[in-house]
């Protein structure tokens, strides 16, 4: 048996290119939107005040997926750093064509992570891929005027954004995540085009709170 490294707590934040594969997008057109992606985050953690060189990450073709140390606080994860990339973003959009613009899912969760000689693995990790690809994330999106649809799992709702004096809680809306063998209550939130404040909505879900699916 190979020697087991202790599992570690870590943020973890994920986004996804609305429509990268896109027939109409040709290869020029998608190394110049991975270029804008990764110039978008470095920009939007350095704002956000994350150090981008600490954090681990990982390239998946039409996404990033990172893994930030713990000493690094949660709350500007949603209280800096969703508006600091929605404002990358509009800024590389405006300088390339309709091929090469971007539009993010962006998910975040936190959770216990395994390291091995051949990188990472846990249940967290699963949970915010199913996060990401949850329909009612990618139907935000859509129907939204902007560039940026987040999504937090219930646990980062309940423990970061509802005790935060940085954003208005009420500008999120649950939603039933059913994606493969997950189950859960996610909270969305368009940072560059909000949702108007619900107060009524947010205390009906409660600390934990579920929608039915």
């Amino acid at each position: 048996m190979g020697y087991e490294r202790p599992a570690v707590h870590r943020t973890i934040f994920a986004v996804d290119v609305e429509g990268y594969g896109d027939p109409r997008r040709t290869t020029p057109h998608r190394l110049a939107l991975r270029e804008g992606l990764y110039s978008a985050l470095r920009r939007a953690f350095d704002d956000a005040g994350v150090p981008w060189a600490d954090c681990r990450n990982e390239d998946c073709g039409d996404g990033v997926f990172v893994l930030v140390p713990p000493e690094i606080p949660k709350g500007p994860f949603v209280e800096f750093l969703p508006n600091a990339l929605a404002v990358a973003l509009h800024r590389h959009n405006l300088t390339h064509d309709a091929g090469a613009r971007i539009r993010l899912r962006m998910a975040l969760h936190a959770g216990e992570i395994a390291y091995d000689d051949h990188g990472v693995t846990a249940p967290s990790i699963n949970h915010s891929f199913r996060l990401l690809e949850a329909p009612p994330l990618k139907e935000a999106l859509k129907s939204s005027r902007g560039v940026l649809a987040l999504i937090t799992s219930a646990w980062f709702f309940d423990e970061v954004v509802r005790h935060s004096d940085g954003l208005d809680p009420t500008t999120f809306r649950p939603v039933s995540v059913a994606v493969k063998e997950t189950r859960t209550t996610g909270w969305i939130s368009l940072p560059d085009r909000p949702f108007p404040a619900d107060a009524e909505l947010l205390a009906t879900a409660g600390p934990g709170g579920t929608v039915a699916p």
